[in-house]
């Protein structure tokens, strides 16, 4: 039987992975066993951080509204609530770009939500 010599595709698996690994330290860019290892490692890393970055964005806006209406004499909880009770649908996004770019806009909104 002959021998099957397997250049080609056993050398585009390998520049594969060690072309993931690039910007890797020491031997974990440069050694095909190491490398795999620390890219598996790294999608892992990068899958949990997509969620991850959605929970501290979250958390950012949270504490930047809070921030703002503690101005006013409200704390957070009771601002999201009283926008639920004049029905004004506004997520939390939204509300911290009007904290940072419109303070004049966000001051109408807290005026309107709590004295009217």
């Amino acid at each position: 039987m002959t021998r099957i010599k397997r250049g080609n595709v056993a050398r585009k698996r390998r520049k594969k992975i060690l072309k993931l690994a690039k910007g890797f330290r020491g031997s974990q860019s440069k050694l095909f066993r190491t490398a795999k290892q620390q890219v598996f490692k790294a999608l892992r890393y990068s899958y949990v951080g997509r969620k991850q970055k959605k929970r501290n964005y979250r958390r950012l806006w949270i504490i930047r509204i809070n921030a703002a209406v503690r101005v006013f004499d409200l704390n957070y909880s009771e601002f999201i609530c009283l926008l639920k009770k004049k029905n004004i649908a506004v997520n939390r996004k939204v509300l911290s770009q009007l904290v940072l770019i419109d303070k004049i806009a966000f001051n109408y909104l807290i005026n309107y939500v709590k004295y009217q």
